[in-house]
């Protein structure tokens, strides 16, 4: 069982961000729409996250991204499939110690504009995003050698900050 692992941000997470991201552009060169960094590790205002790189990429057709996973194997990633979420394909590098999470979604699915939102909230919002940094930290010191615990803990906070989240985008988008 992977053990729950938080450290305080670090700048350092971005430029590891952009070395992998070089790579995957390279791969994905054909499908390729736009590639982002998401999760705790790009928003600095968390304070704490797993150093787990997530990144996003969107692409012209999904079903091409399975002529990716010799490529991906290749590059350390294992091809997880969909793995719980309908329209993606998901990579994790490094089996307990998980360096990176790529999430691949066809352009203008639902959950890049989720994934999107969340992080220009959280970025907009940084006594809410030191809440929740703080809240991981606190789950992380409660349950060190479960993540499942850890994420469970988590999940209540996690689901009304993508709710304030999404509520905020569509007042942004109003406002234009």
């Amino acid at each position: 069982m992977r053990k729950t692992v938080i450290q305080e941000w670090t700048p350092e997470w971005a430029v590891q961000y952009s070395q992998m991201a070089e790579i995957l552009q390279r791969m994905f060169a054909e499908e390729l729409v736009r590639i982002h960094h998401i999760g705790s590790t790009s928003i600095p205002p968390i304070g704490y996250a797993k150093p787990i790189i997530d990144i996003l990429i969107e692409v012209r057709n999904l079903e091409n991204v399975s002529l990716l996973n010799e490529a991906m194997l290749a590059a350390g990633f294992e091809p997880k499939g969909e793995n719980g979420i309908p329209g993606r394909r998901y990579f994790a590098k490094g089996r307990e110690q998980r360096t990176h999470h790529v999430h691949v979604f066809e352009a203008g699915h639902a959950a890049i504009a989720a994934l999107l939102e969340f992080k220009a909230y959280m970025m907009n919002h940084p006594q809410e995003a030191a809440e929740y940094g703080q809240l991981k930290l606190k789950l992380m010191k409660q349950f060190p050698e479960s993540v499942h615990l850890y994420q469970d803990g988590k999940q209540a906070m996690l689901n009304s900050l993508v709710q304030k989240a999404s509520i905020w985008a569509a007042e942004q988008r109003k406002n234009r």
